[in-house]
């Protein structure tokens, strides 16, 4: 197996399951409803809704770095608000959330081994090459991962 093969692996595990040190986000998400995704039941934290979406903002910068492009979230981009409360628009986001990380998890799996020492595009520190990007987005998802998961047993008390 491929290094490259081996990382998309674990970004999908800690997305979408079978992630070693339990629960992914998915596993997480399951049972919440747009009502618990929308609340802000610990002050001046972010909703689930608002991690959901920007652990797909980070996923699909990524993505653009992959394929070769430079890329810089504003503030709204990083964290984008959530206007409409519905179920419809929760259900929305997930498969939006999906959809990236599916699409993550391909571009990873088919870039070069040879590739991964290279520096990212836009980024001007020595140590940031795509491994070190794509071992980050593992590390990312399962940080807001843990919060979420907080965040739902504050709900589910």
């Amino acid at each position: 197996m491929s290094e490259t093969a081996r990382l998309a692996d674990q970004i999908r595990r800690a997305f979408d399951g079978h992630a070693w040190h339990g629960n992914a986000v998915l596993e997480i998400l399951n049972g919440v409803d747009a009502t618990m995704a929308a609340a802000h039941p610990i002050k001046n934290v972010h909703s689930i809704w608002e991690l959901v979406l920007h652990s797909a903002a980070w996923d699909g910068v990524v993505l653009t770095r992959t394929g070769g492009k430079a890329v810089k979230l504003s503030d709204k981009q990083n964290f984008p608000p959530v206007k409409d409360t519905s179920e419809a628009a929760w259900r929305k986001a997930i498969e939006h959330a999906k959809d990236t990380h599916t699409e993550l998890v391909k571009a990873v799996a088919a870039f070069p081994d040879s590739r991964l020492d290279e520096q990212v595009p836009g980024k001007t520190e020595s140590y940031y090459n795509f491994f070190h990007m794509f071992s980050g987005i593992v590390q990312h998802e399962l940080y807001h991962a843990g919060q979420i998961a907080l965040l739902k047993k504050a709900q589910t008390r």
